[in-house]
């Protein structure tokens, strides 16, 4: 009785259902305040320490000094310029009363911090090609950990000129709790910088191969190695363009208790802002291609 109705049936077999199609998620850029997500920058913050932390060890990898090449490289140029500049050129004449070691250091703290950032910022998407072709997060994180890593060379720096300032009898001024300020605009125009000579590096490889030739002409139209009253007065205005020019001004100032000028800070300040939101608004508008081409 059982076999002749399963055999009688005319209930059709069932058929077994096609798996549903794999969910997909399309990820566009979106924009925020500076052409930048800062939202998603901040839900990144954890990449960029680790790209931060894996840039300042693969810097002092194998290397004979360590982490002792941030004092190295900033004192032995002081010691070059102290000799060829200081003494022969007689620079040191100009400093009005400040011993020129000290006077020509504490501008090349700033500034050895902006041409490394800058010249390690500059190759550091190609650098990251598997990581980028593979993976996706703000591509901006990957400059922006260069630059973070440059801190640690200018801080371990930074006890160098707090004991020249003892050694020479520097008075301390309430100036010096404006440093936070400069160095601030400092990171920001190096950010900017390097963000976009990074994005151009992408697309134009000789860049990298530029860049340090460039920077070398920019110390030179930069008061890091004379004082910025050998220029004429009536060029200080474009002086001040130059945000470097200001902002080292500034951060030597606050160091070796001298008179702010605030014409010319401001104005270097607000050149450092314009150079990130520019360098902003180009690496959102090709970032896009970098998967494609790099």
């Amino acid at each position: 009785m059982t076999t002749e109705l399963l055999t009688n049936s005319n209930t059709p077999p069932r058929v077994a259902e096609p798996p549903p199609p794999p969910m997909s998620q399309v990820i566009e850029a979106t924009e925020g305040r500076l052409g930048i997500d800062w939202a998603e920058i901040w839900n990144y913050r954890e990449l960029l320490y680790f790209l931060t932390w894996r840039d300042i060890k693969i810097r002092y990898k194998q290397t004979v000094l360590g982490a002792a090449w941030a004092v190295f490289q900033p004192v032995m140029t002081m010691i070059v310029f102290s000799i060829f500049f200081g003494r022969l050129a007689r620079l040191g004449e100009q400093t009005g009363g400040v011993p020129y070691p000290i006077y020509v250091y504490a501008g090349l703290l700033p500034w050895t911090f902006f041409a490394n950032a800058v010249g390690f910022s500059t190759n550091s998407l190609v650098a990251s090609s598997n990581l980028i072709t593979k993976v996706y997060f703000p591509r901006l994180v990957v400059p922006l950990a260069t630059v973070a890593a440059g801190l640690v060379d200018l801080m371990i720096s930074l006890g160098v000129l707090l004991g020249l300032m003892v050694y020479y009898g520097t008075p301390v001024s309430w100036e010096l709790a404006l440093v936070p300020l400069f160095l601030a605009g400092t990171v920001l125009t190096a950010a900017g910088v390097g963000t976009l000579t990074a994005a151009l590096t992408v697309a134009y490889r000789d860049v990298r191969y530029i860049t340090p030739f460039l920077l070398q002409l920019w110390m030179f139209v930069t008061p890091v190695i004379y004082p910025p009253s050998l220029v004429p007065r009536q060029w200080h205005w474009l002086l001040s363009l130059n945000p470097m020019a200001g902002l080292i001004d500034g951060f030597r100032a606050a160091f070796l208790a001298r008179t702010l000028d605030w014409s010319h800070i401001g104005i270097s300040l607000a050149v450092s802002a314009v150079v990130f939101w520019t360098a902003a608004i180009y690496f959102r508008g090709v970032e896009r291609r970098f998967a494609d081409i790099i």
